[in-house]
């Protein structure tokens, strides 16, 4: 089976037989960490450019590690040193980037449906990275090959999202993935922090962890933006670290095996404890990982490659 798609833009628009398309095909790939030579040849040849407006760590060095172990070459665009800042469009900068004749971009942008724009606009295939308020799908995509690989499937389990719901493209694309794949949904945060038409999702609303903490199998964990305090949406820091972090006391009534996830960077002690963060049931590094893996599977599938070919490269 193969991807039917130019580029990955959001996980709501892929059906339940794509993303696990793209979840099975992760598997050799992460199964080649292991190897001594940790590349393949498979997009050898082709160039991927890595244009992220936005500050990253995690999901920028995990494509580019992805395209290198796929043997592409890659191109880092510091928006910073760029034309950008002499006020060049995003349009024309993706034009420009397909003039040089790039096959990928991979692209984070502070504004929502900047990655459907340049979509429209060239050939090579983008992936979205990150934009606005709406999605990040590669994170979507780790966070259930995560969770399918500790609990050994998705469908029935009962995943809870905490935090700041309504400025989290991470919980829209968990949201859309956990749904078609059949998980009960959660999200919980305060009622500023919950967007109005939420339950249109197919989720369960709550304001209180403790009301459901014993019956959830996985927690998935959102940093609380800081720059959100200054716009009043909840009193202090401090409470919502009483209320809604997740810590030893708020787990107590927990199951033994809940598997705690965080997408990345952690505020130890605000969403989430030192204690919960470094337990044995945090599976926070391992996303880490896995990131690679997926995002190895997205590129590889969006370049045409078959899905059940792929098992041939650790042979």
């Amino acid at each position: 089976m193969k991807l039917e798609h130019k580029d990955l833009l959001g996980l709501e628009y892929l059906s339940k037989a794509e993303i696990e398309l793209i979840l099975k095909t992760a598997k050799p790939f992460k199964e080649i960490f292991t190897r001594t030579v940790k590349k393949v040849p498979t997009l050898r040849g082709k160039t991927v450019v890595l244009l992220f407006y936005e500050p990253s760590t995690r999901t920028r060095t995990s494509f580019e590690l992805a395209a290198k172990r796929l043997s592409a070459d890659t191109v880092n665009i510091a928006i910073s040193s760029s034309a950008v800042v002499k006020g060049e469009s995003l349009i024309d900068t993706a034009k420009t980037i397909e003039a040089m004749k790039a096959d990928f971009v991979i692209i984070r942008h502070s504004m929502s449906g900047a990655a459907h724009i340049i979509a429209k606009t060239i050939s090579a295939s983008v992936v979205n990275a990150g934009d606005g308020m709406h999605e990040h799908p590669t994170q979507g995509l780790l966070d259930m090959f995560t969770i399918i690989e500790k609990k050994g499937k998705i469908k029935g389990l009962n995943i809870a999202i905490i935090g700041d719901i309504l400025h989290s493209r991470v919980a829209r694309s968990n949201i859309w993935g956990l749904n078609k794949l059949g998980a009960n949904v959660f999200v919980v945060g305060p009622s500023t922090l919950i967007p109005k038409e939420i339950k249109k999702m197919n989720v369960e609303v709550h304001y209180n962890i403790a009301e459901i903490i014993h019956k959830l199998d996985v927690v998935n964990i959102l940093r609380i933006q800081k720059e959100r305090q200054q716009q009043h949406l909840f009193p202090s820091l401090e409470e919502y670290s009483e209320l809604f972090g997740i810590n030893s006391e708020k787990l107590r009534n927990a199951k033994s095996d809940i598997l705690i996830m965080h997408p990345g960077p952690m505020n130890r002690g605000i969403e989430i404890s030192t204690e919960v963060a470094d337990s044995k049931n945090s599976v926070i590094t391992e996303q880490v990982t896995n990131g690679i893996a997926v995002r190895m599977a997205v590129l590889y599938l969006l370049a045409g490659g078959d899905g059940g070919e792929c098992e041939s490269f650790n042979s």
